[in-house]
This record gives structure tokens, C-alpha cells and sequence, in this order.
């Protein structure tokens, strides 16, 4: 029977009851803010820390553009009892007459319905970051309780909203006032969200930079999660007179974008003395650029559209790296920079800068502010608008290329930067190739580290990168030979923080683990070629083990960063104690953990030494024992210490560390690169003043074994 009869068969076959299931009565029609709740992703990319996050980010975001638009300088967010937040601005306050076409008030009109707001046309805003209008709604959808005061026209009115972003009521004017402005109170819903849980610092982190943003900007966040007593609902704006007693922050910048790229190089060595900074309007387009470049190998680049910040860049972003790379070569050209004693230029010494060239040790900050303005995702993560990208290029270009020619210490300085970089891709490229070349050669076999697995599917195969070869031993034995690979790395791997390509791969260790992965390194890496999707990082509970693990998490966020944003590296979990209590035996992979294992109710505990020996076989042989010192013996606890991974045997290991049926992973993401970039440069940079502040200021989180 061919495929086609195959086909026609099973058509004419198919029972009435499952052609005749699907009607009309099968449409589910979502009303109102229904289809958030249903599908929160869609709005708030996910229901995670980062979608809890966005609503308080929405919420802000109505509030700052009423200071884009020149209408307030104060917002406040404050994080209250009981899961809610608060956010307060001076700005006109939401309008609460009638709207014409919903018959109910603008207010009520914004809160509850998807696309509503003054940001579509008309005089409400010439600026905005939320031109989709889902913002306030959308938070509004994905809480159990909403309140909205709003101060204006001489009066205060307040209307609240329960479960999912029902009004309990028409908006009620309560009272006379003499401020304008609005507070939104909002509490998450905990049947919507993982876990509801504000983080200080991501929020702190983020207001800090809107504050740079936007000129002139007071910016103020409270924590009264635990100073109940302290919050006072009936008070209007708490920045008036701030309350020192609970733990707070305030922002204001007058320099802008020169602040902010001054502060993001506080724990770098500029290059040059003098931050290049330029702001101008084209054709509707605001583009603001600031940027310096400092004595590192990564490049920093934030970029902002009507200041919300796109992660993924956008036309803004192509414009500037287009303008800064012609820019550049066009100067190097017509002043004949590193011209040599015979006279050649080094336009014809030195190939053109590329865009990797000229981005290496620059941190940038580019701002583009535009009416009509087109995201790609609700999420804004990547500005689509494309007159974006011609005035960037123009404002930008333009005025560079006078900022080079009249501050020409500094444009030495650059072009020195940008050829140092050019000739180290060049040297980086011929030892990435011979590496590459090598490892074709070898077959990935690489007698003595890399124990490949057999499967070939990458999405079934697991590589385990452990320490030493003692773990590697045990790790090879325990491991399940079909689809479970193990390179073991000899000593501390190079600090990649401030290595170029071309020194790194010297490295034995390195080379290796790129020939594992198979993706290749540098401007040739494809991570289609990822040989695993599991890279797991097994490094031993002690204090080399954790620097180990961090030499490594540096070497992948460098330079195989999207292995991490695909979710494929791990770092494995084993046990940092055996327990064994009587002839049962379990395993602690916290101290919390052991003491509940443990428990009170035992006649003896017993420390081991990592030999894991104790007395009981040697007890076992002395025959019978009274009902007495049988109890004790049923009650005896032993506990090892494992300080290795070296110090289990192969079925240990197996059991507690690899067995995917039993093993504990933690998947490695990049909640916020630019928060681990800093915290990368401090640890493993060249800044010892940073890093000892750093370790101090830590220290209290530190989990030291001594």
C-alpha cells in the first residue's frame, strides 16, 4: 500500500465523533485582561524573577515618562508588607473623566483594557517607552489587589481593583489636594508568579541607570518589607522627607549618559582622559552617544530606545557600529597613524579596522528617543525602527569624527587601541586555526583528558569537566559510557578575564575543552556545533574547587556566551556529606540537610575522616551482642566529610553526582550580563582596591571550610 492510499485511508476511517468534536462551541473567546492571565509569557516574557521584575518595571515606566515629557522630576518606588509595591510621581496624575468611547472613566479605561493610553497620538506624550499600552493593564491582569490614587484638579481619587484586574467600583473622588500626581499599589499574584520575591539589588541596579537617563531625574526606592511600622499609607510622597530608618536609596545625575559610561568604567584604566559625548535631533530622531575606551579586551555596549533598554541591540545599534568603524579607518588614513621610518602609511601596513577591532576595551552607552517607534516583542528587547539607524549613523559619525580631530592625544590613543586589536585577530586567528587544524587531525581523541561518549546526538550527550585526575578516574568508571563524555582539566586553567585569544590558546587545558566542544572560538564559533547539551561543570566543595569553577564560568561568559544563553552549561552538585545511620545510607548536599538527617534522637555520632573508615566491620566480627549494644549500634551515626570528588568511588559518584535519575544540576544563566560583567572585571581583573572592597563587603555571605 503506497503512502498516498495510506493517507485516504485513514481519512475515510476516522470515527464521526472526532471529526464532529471541533465547532464553534470549541472557540474560547478571552475577555478583557482573560488572555494575559492565560498567557502572562506573551506580555512578561516569562513568570520567573525577570517577569516578576517587569511589572515593576511597567509600573515605573508610566512615571518616567511623565518626566521624559517634562511633566514630573520625582518618582518613588517603595517595596511594602505583604508582597506589594508602591510607585509615586509629581507628574499630571491619570486622567479620571469620562472617556467617550468606553463610558467609563480614563482611568478605569487605562487599568483595564489592553492598547489603551496616551501614548498612541494626540498631546498625551511625544516621547514614550511603552507605545504598545499593555503596560499598566498587564500589571493590573497579574495581581490580586491594584490601587490607584491619583492627585489632580484640586482633588484625590482612588479606585481599586480586585483579582486579576476587576474594579470593585467607578473612581471615587475622597478628598481635596493640592499636588498632582499618581500612586499605583499593586500586589502579584502568587498562582501566576514561581515565586514572588523582589530583589533589592536588581531593582536598585535598574532605577539607578534610568536616573542616568533621564537629566535631572530624582529617583528614590524604600524597602519597608521589614519595617512595617514604619510605612505610612496616609502620606502622599515619602522623597520629601526621606525616612532614613528603613533601608533606602536616592539617585540624581546632571551629566546624563557621560555619568553613566564614567561610573560603568569605575573599575577600569581609561584610555583616554576625555569622555566623547554627543546629543542631537535628525529628522524627529533624538540620538544621544557616549562612550570611552578603557584598557581591557571586552567590549560594554547599552543601548536605549525612548530609555528602555534593548538587550538584543536594534537598527540604533547597527548605526552606531557602522559610523564608529568607518569613522575610524577614515581617520587612521588621513592623519597616517603608525606610519614607519620609511615612510609607508599604515593604511597600506595595516589592513582596515573590522567592527570586532574597533568595539575591543570600548564602553559605550547609545540613546535614541523617536514618536513612533517600533519594538520587535513586547519585552522591547530589540528596537526595529529604521529611521533609528540613519540618524544614529549621522549624529554619531559626524560628530566623532570632529571629536577626533580635535582632541588628537586622545585619537592616538584610540587608533593604538584599535591596531593592537586588529593585530592580535590576526595572530589569535593563525593559533585558532592551528589548534582547530590539530584537533581535526587527533579525531577529538586526546589520549589522557577527553573520554568521549558514544552517542552522536548532541541533545542526548552530557560532557563532565572535572578536576584533576583522581575525579576523572572515578568519574570515567561511574559514568554511563553511551551518553556521558569527561575531560578532566590538570591545575587552575588560565585567567581569561584580560588574556587574549592568542595567549589563551597556549593553554593545554583550553585547547582541549574547545576541541571537546566542537564550536569552534572567536569569529568562527557556531553553536549549532555544540557537541553537548549538557556542559557540566564538576569541580571539588573547597575553596580551589570554587576557583576553578570561576576560571571556567569567566572562559565560557568570554568567549562561549552563547552556550550559556542556550541554557547548556551546568554546574553539578555533589554531596558534601555520607550519612550513615544504622545500615541505611544517605547523602547531605547542605549542612541544613545533614542536621535534618541527622536528626536528635541517636545514641552516638561519629566524624570520619575522607577514608570514609570507622570501627564497624571491625565491630561486626566480635559476634553477638547483647539487646543493649545492639540499640546503640542501630543508633550510631556516621558522617563523612567529602572534601573531593576524587574521594568517592565510581559508584558513589554515579549514585549521588551523575545519575540523571538522582543528580542534582544548577543550570548557569545571565539574569543580568552586565551586573556579572562588573562582577567579573572586580574579581578577576587588575583592580586590587575593587576587589578587596568587593570581598569585604561579601565576606558575611562567604560558606568557608576550614
Amino acid at each position: 500500500m503506497t503512502a498516498k492510499k495510506e493517507v485516504k485511508k485513514s481519512i475515510k476511517e476516522a470515527p464521526k465523533s472526532a471529526t464532529g468534536s471541533y465547532s464553534a462551541e470549541d472557540i474560547t473567546v478571552l475577555e478583557g485582561l482573560e488572555a494575559v492571565r492565560r498567557r502572562p509569557g506573551m506580555y512578561i516574557g516569562t513568570t520567573g524573577p525577570d517577569g516578576l521584575h517587569h511589572l515593576v518595571w511597567e509600573v515605573f515606566d508610566n512615571s518616567r515618562d511623565e518626566a521624559m515629557g517634562g511633566f514630573a522630576d520625582d518618582v518613588e518606588v517603595a517595596l511594602l508588607p505583604g508582597n506589594r509595591v508602591r510607585v509615586v510621581d509629581n507628574g499630571r496624575g491619570i486622567p479620571v473623566d469620562t472617556h467617550k468611547k468606553t463610558k467609563v472613566s480614563a482611568l478605569e479605561t487605562i487599568m483595564t483594557t489592553l492598547h489603551a493610553g496616551g501614548k498612541f497620538g494626540g498631546e498625551g506624550y511625544k516621547v514614550s517607552g511603552g507605545l504598545h499600552g499593555v503596560g499598566i493593564s498587564v500589571v493590573n491582569a497579574l495581581s490580586v489587589n491594584t490601587r490607584a490614587e491619583i492627585h489632580r484638579d484640586g482633588g484625590k481619587y482612588v479606585q481599586e481593583y480586585k483579582n486579576g484586574g476587576k474594579s470593585t467600583g467607578k473612581v471615587k473622588k475622597v478628598g481635596a489636594s493640592d499636588i498632582t500626581g499618581t500612586i499605583i499599589t499593586f500586589e502579584p499574584d502568587d498562582s501566576i508568579f514561581t515565586e514572588v520575591v523582589f530583589d533589592w539589588g536588581k531593582i536598585v541596579s535598574h532605577l539607578r541607570l534610568q536616573a542616568y537617563l533621564v537629566k535631572k531625574l530624582k529617583i528614590s526606592i524604600f524597602d519597608f518589607r521589614e519595617h512595617e511600622e514604619k510605612f505610612d499609607d496616609t502620606s502622599v510622597i515619602y522623597m520629601r522627607e526621606l525616612n532614613r530608618e528603613v533601608p533606602s536609596m536616592t539617585f540624581y545625575f546632571e551629566g546624563g549618559l557621560e555619568s553613566l559610561v564614567t561610573f560603568q568604567n569605575r573599575y577600569q584604566k581609561p584610555i583616554h582622559k576625555n569622555v566623547f559625548y554627543v546629543e542631537k535631533e535628525v529628522d524627529g530622531v533624538n540620538v544621544e552617544v557616549a562612550l570611552q575606551y578603557v584598557d581591557d579586551i571586552s567590549s560594554r555596549l547599552s543601548a536605549f530606545a525612548n530609555n528602555t533598554y534593548n538587550a538584543e541591540g536594534g537598527t540604533h545599534v547597527t548605526g552606531f557600529k557602522t559610523a564608529l568603524t568607518r569613522t575610524l579607518n577614515a581617520y587612521m588614513k588621513k592623519s597616517g597613524a603608525g606610519k614607519s621610518g620609511n615612510g609607508k602609511s599604515a593604511a597600506k601596513e595595516i589592513e582596515a579596522f573590522t567592527g570586532d577591532d574597533v568595539l575591543e576595551g570600548l564602553t559605550v552607552v547609545v540613546s535614541v528617543k523617536l514618536q513612533e517607534i517600533q519594538f520587535e516583542g513586547q519585552t522591547k528587547g530589540k528596537l526595529g525602527s529604521m529611521e533609528a539607524r540613519g540618524a544614529t549613523e549621522a549624529v554619531f559619525g559626524d560628530a566623532f569624527a570632529s571629536f577626533l580631530e580635535e582632541h588628537p592625544d586622545d585619537a592616538r590613543l584610540i587608533i593604538g587601541k584599535a591596531t593592537l586589536a586588529l593585530k592580535a585577530r590576526k595572530a589569535a586567528k593563525a593559533a585558532k586555526d592551528s589548534v582547530l587544524r590539530k584537533g581535526a587531525l587527533e579525531g577529538l581523541t586526546l589520549p589522557g583528558k577527553l573520554a568521549d561518549c558514544q552517542v552522536r546526538n548532541a541533545a542526548e550527550a552530557e560532557l563532565f569537566i572535572v578536576e584533576g585526575d583522581s575525579a576523572g578516574g572515578s568519574s570515567k568508571q561511574g559514568r554511563d559510557r553511551r551518553t556521558q563524555a569527561i575531560l578532566p582539566l590538570r591545575g587552575k586553567i588560565l585567567n581569561v578575564e584580560r588574556a587574549r585569544l592568542d595567549k589563551m590558546l597556549t593553554s593545554t587545558e583550553i585547547r582541549a575543552l574547545i576541541v571537546a566542544l566542537g564550536t569552534a572560538i572567536g569569529d568562527t564559533f557556531d553553536i549549532e556545533k555544540l557537541r553537548y547539551h549538557k556542559v557540566i561543570i564538576a569541580t571539588d566543595a573547597d575553596v580551589d574547587g570554587a576557583h576553578i569553577r570561576t576560571l571556567l564560568l569567566t572562559l565560557f561568559y568570554r568567549y562561549f556566551k552563547p552556550i550559556i544563553e542556550g541554557g547548556y552549561l551546568y554546574i553539578a552538585q555533589p554531596p558534601l556529606y555520607k550519612i550513615k545511620k544504622g545500615k541505611e545510607v544517605s547523602y547531605a548536599y547542605s549542612e541544613e540537610e545533614k542536621d535534618k538527617l541527622v536528626g536528635g534522637e541517636v545514641s552516638l555520632i561519629e566524624e570520619v575522616d575522607e577514608s570514609g573508615e570507622d570501627e564497624e566491620e571491625s565491630e561486626e566480627e566480635d559476634g553477638a551482642e547483647d539487646d543493649a549494644k545492639k540499640k546503640v549500634r542501630a543508633n550510631k551515626v556516621t558522617i563523612q566529610r567529602y572534601k573531593g570528588l576524587g574521594e568517592m568511588n565510581p559508584e558513589e559518584l554515579k549514585e549521588t553526582t551523575m545519575d540523571p535519575e538522582k543528580r542534582v544540576l544548577k543550570q548557569v544563566n545571565i539574569e543580568d550580563a552586565r551586573e556579572a560583567d562588573k562582577i567579573f572585571d572586580i574579581l578577576m581583573g587588575t583592580d586590587v582596591a575593587a576587589r578587596k572592597s568587593f570581598i569585604q563587603s561579601n565576606a558575611k555571605n562567604a560558606n568557608i571550610d576550614i
